[in-house]
């Protein structure tokens, strides 16, 4: 199914329309069926909505900071290559006219290959290459995705040659231009479907992206786009899409579905709305939901308004599962109308690698394991992320000392020059590694797997107290005595470990006897107590100071310098330079658990 950008941006420009595309010519006998007697009755369609989303850059079962194929607890595969083999079984199966492949966003963000094609070897580059990820969704035949919030990390430049070449459209219905406030991308595609008997079912994707994009790329988008929330934007386009004709409505949605935002009530929107838009929103017969990073093979939610059943699947993330939305449709009184839906997930590990896709990225995959593969230094012992959860590690102090040293050298000679400078930074992967001789590029990109950037504010002692109070929710109330099982221990309220943070230059103690919020104990700066008047420059990522995990203090605090780099560079930077990694000369400890004042470990 092709996809003219050029029409659409014609059309796109005059009257922000979305992309019609007709769908093919014929259709299997199976996928339609008629009364055997030959009667007048009820006539049906079948049809198969595939779903990916949060493929992160993955098309080759294979992780680029271990250097060696992608394994987890859970024996998962990842990669478009492992998908393109399910995807043809499905196609198989039902027809490829009676199939449609959606994406629910958080495409060119998130290996080595996709940062390779965004930084190193750019696809803005004139006359350069086409992203990894658009070679591949284009020969599986990708027939929409909508636009997750890390689609824009790389900045717009990026995120519209992607879109150039992409041969099939990028969506995002609460994607605005700021100036006019018009969809900056198509809102929504237009699919047809031929049947045997009636006209053509007209399928509609509405896509939706999320409105923490404003915060979390402030950078790259302020001034420039806005996001309103989604379910004031599906509550707009769905009766439109209905007028024009839509038998079915589908919404692919990059927001999760639980409700809830990271970024507290700094956005008058919901980060995880996608329950919310099929609560609310009449006219919707499923959602493909992403940004979660969850497994739902099919979840049911009651329209408020028609009491119909929505029908919600999300395919955990990076092509480790393959949403199928399976519909059935009746012909009645001159049009069709949904008569079922349902949904399950396949799982990618039962599938071998599509040798069409990996023969056709072969190169781009070679070129990307020799960049990281370059020996940037040495260490002169071991260090690992695997405890860093739950004790202060060196391998997690070396961040912070690179961040700290990288603000203070930035910040010499200026009138913030002179106050002790803190740093924080959270244990982004707990299989992070730095071997003991050789380092290479991988091993330093794999202790900062985002492309965050660093800033520096300005706090009090008092406001990170209460930052390192809000962070040490992350651990489970845990009473005194007893054993202590480290695995449980951690991510209360399902607070992911990249909102933990540690903060380094300050001592103190975190007692899990206590209750959240009453946690921190003997915060001391060189030797004293803090001063909970005294000034301190925080190095900080961009995510924590834009709102990203909503800690207080640090989005509204002074910033007195920030730089475009992002960290992980400036750590390979930083090794590079020294030559030799010595936690000797970075590694403390500067915070411990507690309970009742007695060290956990």
């Amino acid at each position: 199914m092709a996809f003219d950008r050029r029409t659409f941006m014609g059309a796109s420009a005059a009257t922000g329309a979305a992309v019609a595309v007709a769908g093919a010519t014929s259709s299997p006998a199976a996928a339609a069926t008629a009364p055997a007697d030959g009667s007048k009755g009820s006539k049906t369609y079948a049809f198969t909505v595939m779903g990916t989303t949060d493929l992160h850059g993955n098309v080759f079962n294979w992780d680029y900071f271990t250097d060696k194929e992608f394994d987890d607890k859970a024996h998962n595969d990842v990669g478009l290559a492992k998908i393109s083999t399910l995807v043809e079984q499905v196609r198989a199966e039902k027809g490829r006219c009676n199939t449609l492949l959606i994406d629910a966003g958080d495409t060119i963000q998130g290996t080595q290959l996709s940062y390779y094609y965004a930084k190193v070897d750019p696809i803005t580059a004139r006359r350069g290459p086409v992203h990894p990820m658009a070679q591949a969704m284009n020969a599986i035949g990708y027939d929409a995705a909508a636009l997750g919030n890390h689609e824009f990390n790389y900045g717009i430049p990026v995120l519209r040659k992607f879109e150039e070449q992409c041969r099939f459209p990028l969506l995002g219905a609460n994607a605005l231009d700021a100036k006019t406030l018009r969809p900056a991308f198509a809102p929504y595609s237009m699919h047809r479907l031929r049947t045997p008997h009636g006209r053509d079912v007209k399928v509609a994707v509405l896509g939706l992206t999320n409105p923490g994009i404003a915060i979390w790329d402030k950078a790259n988008v302020q001034g420039k786009m806005t996001f309103p929330g989604l379910e004031e934007q599906a509550a707009k386009y769905v009766p439109r899409l209905r007028s024009m004709g839509a038998d079915v409505v589908i919404v692919s949605a990059h927001s999760g579905s639980s409700g809830t935002s990271s970024y507290g009530d700094q956005l008058p929107y919901i980060e995880n709305a996608a329950g919310l838009v099929a609560e609310q929103v009449p006219g919707i017969d499923a959602i493909l939901v992403g940004h979660a990073h969850t497994e739902i093979p099919e979840y049911r939610v009651k329209n408020k308004a028609t009491g119909k059943d929505v029908v919600l699947s999300e395919p955990l993330k990076w092509g480790q599962r393959l949403t199928l939305f399976d519909f059935e449709l009746s012909w009645e009184r001159g049009r069709w109308s949904v008569a079922k839906v349902s949904a399950k997930v396949l799982n990618s590990n039962t599938a071998a690698e599509d040798p069409k896709i990996t023969g056709l990225l072969s190169d781009e995959h070679r070129k990307v394991v020799a960049y990281v593969n370059q020996v940037i230094g040495t260490s002169t012992q071991a260090m690992s992320s695997a405890e860093g959860p739950v004790k202060d590690v060196p391998i997690i102090d070396l961040i912070n000392h690179v961040q700290a040293e990288t603000v203070k050298a930035a910040l010499a000679g200026s009138e913030w020059g002179s106050l002790p400078v803190l740093s924080q930074a959270s244990c982004f992967s707990r299989t992070a590694a730095i071997p003991a001789g050789q380092v290479t590029i991988r091993d330093a990109a794999g202790l900062y797997p985002f492309e965050n950037t660093l800033e520096a504010r300005l706090l009090t002692g008092a406001q990170l107290k209460d930052y390192l109070e809000y962070s040490a929710r992350y651990y489970v109330q845990t009473a005194p005595g007893g054993a202590v099982d480290p695995a449980k221990l951690t991510n209360a309220e399902n607070i992911p470990d990249y909102n933990y943070d540690a903060v380094y230059g300050l001592t103190y103690d975190i007692d899990i006897a206590q209750p959240a919020g009453s946690r921190i104990t003997g915060l001391s700066f060189a030797g004293k107590p803090v001063d909970p008047a005294a000034q301190f420059v925080f190095a900080v990522n961009n995510y924590r100071a834009s709102g990203g995990g909503a800690f207080p203090h640090v989005p509204k605090a002074k910033q007195l310098w920030a730089n475009s780099d992002e960290i992980r560079n400036t750590i390979i930077q930083w090794v590079k330079a020294k030559g030799t990694v010595d936690p000797a000369g970075f590694a403390s400890v500067g915070w411990r658990l507690t309970r009742a004042g007695v060290p956990v470990f």
